[in-house]
C-alpha cells in the first residue's frame, strides 16, 4: 500500500512563513526546536485545530453550539486529515469525587465485579459507587470527609477538671466549669489518666441530665460532650450568622477531617461489608494498582472471566506507563501534568479505533530517564495499531524512536517559523540546525561545589509515602531533588518543605494569568516604566497610557476586539473598528517615545524591545525575560497564550531581580530545548551567587550534573519510594549504590 501523506501547504497561523509540509499517516513523527520556533503553532494550532473543526461541523447546530469552538486555521490547504485525539499537558483538575479509577473507567468494572461474585451480595454496581446515593456513606455524601473539630488543643491533658483542663477559646467560664459540676468526673484526675470510656463521654456525651451550679444554687442542665457541644454551636449552623469575631476565633478548630462513619473510604456499611478475596472495593481501590494487578490476576470464577481480563489489561496499562504506584482512589486533582497526560494515554490504549491521528504535548515531562523507554513503546503501539502519531518533543531519548523528524526553526519567534529539517534521527544528527547540534551534546559533571552557609531541615516527614524523613536542604546552593515518578519529591518539597519554609517562592509551571488583559509587559512589572517613561516624554498623565484605565479605546474597552454572539451560531471576534485592535484612544495613539507609539511597543518582542530601550530600570526587566529564553515573545502578547514552561520562565523571569532567599523550581526544563539548557543553568547560578537558596526538582542528568547538592528519592516509586536514598554532591552520586539516578547518570558521563 503506497505511502499517504497529511498535506499542509501555505500555513501562516502566528510566526509560520508560509510552511508546506507532508507527514507521513500511520507512522511516528516528531517536531522539535527551540520554545517559540512554531512547532505547536504546526500541530496545535494548524493540524489539530482543523481536524476537530471539520469533525465538529458533522454536528447539527444544536450540537455545536455546546462543543468547543475552533477558528479555521491560516493556510491555503489542508489534506487528508483523520479524527484528532489530542493528548496535552493539562491537569486533569475535577472534584473530590473524580478519581484515577472513574477518569480511567477501571472503577465502574471494578464494581461490576463486587456486584457478581462479592460477598455478601448486596446488589447491583452502583450499590458500590460512592458516586451514587445507594452505594455513597450517608454520613458524608461519598465525600470520605466531613467537617468536624480538630480538637488537640481543646484539652489539656496534663490538667484535671479542676485545674481548668477544657481549654475550648469561643466557651464562656461557666460552660468550661460545667464538666467538673456535672458530677460525671473525677475532677482532681488529670485528664491523661482518663480511662477511654471518660474521655469519650468528656467529647462526645449528649443529652445526659445533671445539677449545675449557678450561683449559690442549682439548675436542671442537659451535658453535652466537649466536641458535640462546639459542633452543635459552630459546625451544624451556618457559620455566616456567626460575627465575624466568632467565625475568626472559630476557623482553626474547623477542619475537613475522614468520616467517622466510612474513616474515609466514601461508601455505604453494605458495601464495606462485601468482599472479594478478603478485601472491601475501598481496600482494593486503596492498593498501588502494581499490588492490585497481581490480586485481580488470582481470581478464579467463571462469573468473572471477562472483567478480570478487562481489569487485566487497563490496569496493566497503567503499570506499563510507569504508573505503578497510584492508586485507583487517588483523587485526579492531585496529580502532576505528566502524570495527567499519562492517565489519558491509557484511556486510549484500550480503544479499537484505528486510522486515528494522536498528538502529543512532551510527553515526557515528569519521566524519570529510567521510564522513557515505556513511553516509547506506548507511542509504538499506538502506531501499530494503525494509527499517526505526532509528538511535540524536546527528549533525544523520545526522538530517537520517530520514524519521520521536522524541526523547527532556525531560531524563536520572528526568527522561526520555518521547516529546516525533515529526516530521520540519525541525519538529524548531522544537520546543521540547533537540535542537531545539541541531540548528542551532554554537558560535563561539575567539578567545584559551593560550601553551604546553612540548614533548612525538613523534620517528620509523613505526607503520602514518606515515612518520617528527615532531611537538610543546604542554604546559599544549588539543590536538585531527584528520583523516579513517585519517589517522593513533590511530597517533599511541595507539601512538607513549603509548609515547614512558608517563604519560599514558588516558581512552577501552574497558569500566570487567564485574562486577556494580562501580558508579559505587565506581568513582570515594566509596563509601569513604559507609562512612565511615555508620560515624561510627552509631559502627560502616565495613566493616559494604560488600556486599562483612562487610555483605553471606549469602544471595545481596551480588549482591541469586539465579541458578536449569534446565538445558535460560533460567536466571532473581531478586531475593534474604532483603535483597529490597538486597544488605546486615538488620542493617546498620537503620542510617540523615539517614534514609537504605546501600541507599537506593545507589538515588539522582547529582543525587539532590548534594542529600542536605552533607560536602565527597563533593561534590567527586559533583560530578564531574555535571560530566561524569552526573547521571541511579544510584550502584548496575552498570558492565557503562554505553554507550562513558557508561564514557569516569566515567573523566574519577573524574580530575577529581587532577592526573596529560597526559591523552588519544578521541572524547569519542561518546555526548552535542549540548547537553553546552559542558559537556565546560568540563571539559576546567578541567583544563587546573589545569595538565594535554590531547590529544583528535575530529572534532567544535564541540571542534575550541575547541582551542587543531590537529594535523590527512592529507590522506586509508591510504597517502594519515599526514603531518602543519597545526599551528597554529584560527583560522588556517580559511585552511590542502590540509585537509580545513579545509574543513568554514570551512563551519560
Amino acid at each position: 500500500m503506497p505511502q499517504e501523506y497529511i498535506e499542509i501547504r501555505g500555513a501562516r497561523e502566528n510566526n509560520l512563513k508560509n510552511v508546506s509540509l507532508s507527514i507521513p499517516k500511520r507512522k511516528i513523527t516528531i517536531f522539535t526546536g527551540v520554545s517559540g520556533s512554531g512547532k505547536s503553532s504546526i500541530v496545535f494550532d494548524t493540524i489539530a485545530t482543523e481536524a476537530q473543526r471539520q469533525l465538529n461541523e458533522n454536528f447539527s447546530m444544536f450540537i455545536r453550539n455546546f462543543l468547543p469552538k475552533y477558528a479555521q486555521p491560516h493556510a491555503d490547504a489542508i489534506e487528508n486529515l483523520s479524527m484528532a485525539i489530542v493528548v496535552d499537558q493539562r491537569r486533569l483538575g475535577g472534584n473530590s469525587h473524580s478519581t484515577l479509577g472513574t477518569i480511567t473507567d477501571i472503577s465502574p468494572v471494578l464494581r461490576l465485579l463486587f456486584s457478581r461474585i462479592g460477598k455478601p451480595h448486596i446488589g447491583g454496581s452502583n450499590a458500590f459507587s460512592f458516586n451514587d446515593p445507594q452505594g455513597m456513606c450517608p454520613e458524608c455524601n461519598g465525600l470520605g470527609k466531613k467537617m468536624g473539630v480538630v480538637s488537640d488543643t481543646f484539652l489539656d491533658m496534663s490538667k484535671s477538671l479542676n485545674e481548668g483542663a477544657v481549654q475550648v477559646p469561643t466557651f464562656a467560664t461557666w460552660e468550661k466549669a460545667s464538666y467538673a459540676s456535672s458530677g460525671f468526673f473525677d475532677n482532681d484526675k488529670k485528664l491523661s489518666d482518663f480511662t477511654p470510656e471518660e474521655m469519650n463521654l468528656l467529647l462526645h456525651g449528649k443529652d445526659l441530665k445533671f445539677k449545675l451550679q449557678v450561683g449559690g444554687g442549682t439548675m436542671n442542665a442537659s451535658y453535652l460532650g466537649v466536641i458535640e457541644k462546639f459542633e452543635r454551636a459552630y459546625i451544624k449552623r451556618d457559620l455566616k450568622t456567626l460575627s465575624e469575631r466568632t467565625q475568626k476565633q472559630v476557623a482553626p478548630y474547623i477542619a475537613l477531617r475522614p468520616c467517622p462513619l466510612c474513616k474515609g473510604a466514601r461508601l455505604s456499611q453494605a458495601a464495606l461489608g462485601c468482599k472479594i478475596e478478603g478485601l472491601n472495593i475501598a481496600e482494593m481501590s486503596a492498593m498501588e494498582v502494581s499490588e492490585l494487578l497481581d490480586l485481580i490476576k488470582k481470581i478464579e470464577s467463571p462469573l468473572a472471566a471477562s472483567m478480570v481480563t478487562t481489569l487485566t489489561e487497563r490496569i496493566g496499562h497503567l503499570v506499563n506507563i510507569g504508573l505503578e504506584y497510584l492508586s485507583l482512589d487517588r483523587e485526579t486533582s492531585t496529580l502532576s501534568g505528566g502524570e495527567s497526560q499519562r492517565v489519558k494515554m491509557v484511556k486510549h490504549l484500550s480503544s479499537s479505533l484505528i486510522d486515528v491521528m494522536y498528538i502529543f504535548d512532551e510527553p515526557s515531562v515528569g519521566l524519570h530517564p529510567r521510564d522513557v523507554h515505556r513511553l516509547n513503546e506506548l507511542l509504538g503501539k499506538l502506531r501499530d495499531k494503525g494509527n499517526t502519531v505526532i509528538v511535540v518533543e524536546h527528549d533525544p531519548d523520545v526522538i530517537k524512536v520517530a520514524d519521520h523528524i521536522v524541526d523547527v526553526g532556525p531560531h524563536a519567534g520572528t526568527k522561526g517559523g520555518h521547516i529546516v529539517f525533515e529526516g530521520s534521527f540519525t541525519d538529524l544528527s548531522k544537520a546543521d540546525t540547533l537540535t542537531g547540534r545539541h541531540i548528542k551534546q551532554s554537558l560535563p559533571i561539575k567539578g567545584k561545589f559551593r560550601k553551604p552557609s546553612g540548614q533548612l531541615s525538613v523534620v517528620n516527614a509523613n505526607v503520602n509515602n514518606l515515612h518520617h524523613v528527615n532531611v537538610d536542604i543546604p542554604k546559599g546552593v544549588l539543590t536538585v531533588v531527584t528520583g523516579v515518578a513517585g519517589s517522593g519529591k513533590s511530597s517533599l518539597i511541595h507539601q512538607v518543605f513549603l509548609a515547614q519554609h512558608p517563604k519560599a517562592v514558588v516558581i512552577d509551571q501552574s497558569a500566570v494569568g487567564t485574562s486577556t488583559r494580562s501580558n508579559p509587559a505587565t506581568y513582570t512589572g515594566v509596563m509601569d516604566d513604559f507609562r512612565k517613561a511615555f508620560a515624561k516624554a510627552n509631559g502627560v498623565s502616565a495613566s493616559l497610557f494604560s488600556f486599562n484605565s483612562e487610555g483605553a479605546c471606549q469602544t471595545c474597552q481596551g480588549t482591541g476586539v469586539i465579541y458578536t454572539d449569534l446565538a445558535f451560531l460560533d460567536g466571532i471576534k473581531t478586531p475593534c473598528e474604532v483603535c483597529e485592535g490597538k486597544r488605546f484612544k486615538e488620542q493617546v495613539l498620537a503620542y510617540h517615545l523615539d517614534g514609537k507609539s504605546i501600541s507599537d511597543v506593545l507589538e515588539m518582542t522582547v529582543l525587539q524591545s532590548l534594542e529600542f530601550f536605552t533607560q536602565k530600570e527597563i533593561l534590567q526587566k527586559l533583560q530578564a525575560m531574555s535571560d530566561v529564553g524569552l526573547d521571541y515573545l511579544t510584550l502584548g502578547q496575552p498570558l492565557s497564550t503562554l505553554s507550562g514552561g513558557e508561564c514557569q520562565r516569566i515567573k523566574l523571569a519577573s524574580e530575577l531581580h529581587k532577592k526573596s532567599g529560597v526559591y523552588v523550581l519544578d521541572e524547569p526544563t519542561t518546555g526548552l530545548h535542549m540548547s537553553d539548557i546552559t542558559h537556565l543553568l546560568s540563571i539559576m547560578n546567578r541567583l544563587v551567587d546573589a545569595g538565594n537558596t535554590m531547590v529544583v526538582i528535575e530529572h534532567n542528568l544535564d541540571v542534575i550534573k550541575n547541582a551542587d547538592w543531590i537529594i535523590d528519592m527512592g529507590p522506586d516509586g509508591g510504597t517502594k519510594g519515599g526514603k531518602v536514598v543519597f545526599e551528597g554532591t554529584p560527583v560522588e552520586l556517580l559511585r552511590a549504590e542502590g540509585s537509580i539516578t545513579s545509574v543513568y547518570l554514570r551512563n551519560s558521563v
